[in-house]
């Protein structure tokens, strides 16, 4: 096996090869990019052979060997102080390369052999350098839960689907993929974390002496969803109405920020329920969508998701939600309307839109709730004469429209319906490998090995 440093090293030498000059201003864009995925290598190895040394520290510095411990020794009174003072960091992460490091390296027993690691999968994504102590750590914090609830061999299976499905993942996205696979493996749990969480929920209200309000709350996924769309939908409006303005002027007008548009939605709603006579509320077609298998829905077990969400919900809590007026349940594994409208339709219906959403789960490129997103044709209506069928549409934000069609960017779609995979192809220009990159809900969906 190669040296921890070895692998460093060569990280560090390919990292220069890059970057020779040690120049990086004016850096043209395609080796501006293999500059940085060469130092996300090289600190990712680096961060993997930080968690090494954290683990053997600890094991030296172990309460029972008192003052002769390693940490102790030199003047620190635990591992966790000893790292985060010479790491120059704080002791959440030195906790944090110590849990990964514990988790991840081979373990000696009281004869003086070693046992394997109890993550070896996420230890050997660790030391390949495809991801980072922060992903290791939310991996093992996630089974380590989970451990007594689940079924040994399908914990290793999930360890091991996991580690091969973070690499490229921000930690949020990450956390998305984390609390579907908790409730795959713990579905017995749903329900009582989603009694804690509505347990939790709460909203304070005060008015200071300017006379500006505050609050401060939070909600459990059954109460927040439908806040989070009531928000979306207006803001989703206002930001296309916005744009649509700006396009037909020379100069931009004064924008308010992501903040100031979500109060003044909250406030717009609250007018209305208080009978204002205004009515041009742009709700109209804002649906939460709360999404399970027919199986789950017959036996009662399992669990279900609600679009822009990441906290999967417990089938009764679905079932409760499904009564409600503006929620549509959707079932999984029955038959639907016809969706398809070929050349007849320039523009997507809504059910179309909803059942790209299930496909999607919201913008296809960067993820943001579906609210957010508009249904484009993959194979342009007017150039490339496309028709408005599920498969050539992709549910795609303003912003990554713009991106996929004024930088050249292609989009595949591979199978059919709500399981069908999307790829995005960049450029060559981009990548001169052109390798795809998978979008939509499948990529952040835990599905099980």
């Amino acid at each position: 096996m190669s040296s921890p440093v070895d692998a460093l090293l060569e990280a560090v030498t390919a990292a220069r090869e890059v970057w020779p000059d040690g120049r990086i201003e004016g850096t043209e864009g395609a080796r501006l990019i293999a500059v940085n995925d060469a130092l996300g290598v090289a600190r990712r190895l680096l961060e993997a052979a930080a968690t090494q040394v954290a683990a053997e520290i600890a094991r030296q510095s172990r309460p029972e060997l008192g003052s002769d411990g390693l940490a102790k020794a030199n003047g620190f009174r635990t591992a966790t102080a000893l790292l985060a003072s010479t790491l120059g960091t704080s002791t959440g992460e030195a906790s944090r390369l110590l849990q990964v490091g514990d988790a991840t390296a081979p373990r000696l027993l009281l004869s003086g052999n070693e046992a394997p690691a109890r993550h070896p999968h996420v230890g050997a994504a660790l030391r390949s350098g495809s991801i980072g102590a922060w992903a290791a750590s939310a991996i093992v914090s996630m089974l380590d839960r989970v451990a007594l609830r689940a079924a040994p061999g399908e914990l290793d299976r999930a360890e091991q689907t996991l580690a091969g499905q973070a690499p490229g993942l921000t930690l949020d996205q990450l956390a998305k993929v984390l609390a579907r696979a908790e409730a795959h493996l713990d579905p017995d749990g749903v329900q009582p974390r989603e009694e804690e969480l509505r347990a939790d929920r709460f909203l304070r209200m005060h008015q200071d002496r300017s006379g500006m309000v505050h609050f401060t709350g939070a909600l459990d996924p059954e109460h927040g969803a439908a806040f989070l769309v009531a928000i979306d939908a207006i803001v989703g409006a206002e930001l296309t109405a916005q744009r649509d303005a700006n396009a037909s002027r020379d100069v931009d007008a004064p924008q308010r920020s992501m903040a100031m548009m979500r109060a003044d939605a909250l406030a717009t709603i609250c007018q209305h329920l208080l009978g204002c006579d205004r009515r041009d509320i742009p709700l109209r077609g804002a649906t939460v969508v709360v999404r399970m298998t027919l199986d789950d829905l017959q036996s009662g077990t399992g669990h279900a998701t609600i679009d822009g969400l990441a906290a999967p919900i417990s089938i009764s809590t679905a079932r409760r939600m499904a009564a409600d007026a503006g929620i549509i349940p959707v079932v999984l594994g029955v038959d639907s309307e016809i969706l398809d409208w070929g050349r007849q339709r320039r523009l997507f219906t809504r059910a179309q839109k909803l059942a790209l959403t299930e496909r999607d789960g919201g913008c296809a490129m960067c993820g943001v709730p579906p609210g957010h997103t508009k249904v484009h044709h993959i194979r342009w209506w007017a150039r490339d004469r496309g028709r408005t069928d599920l498969d050539n549409g992709v549910l795609l934000c303003e912003s990554c429209h713009h991106r996929i069609h004024d930088n050249g960017w292609d989009i595949r779609v591979d199978g059919n319906g709500v399981d069908a995979r999307v790829w995005f192809i960049p450029p060559a220009h981009i990548e001169p490998c052109q390798t795809p990159r998978l979008g939509g809900r499948r990529r952040y969906d835990y599905v099980a090995a």
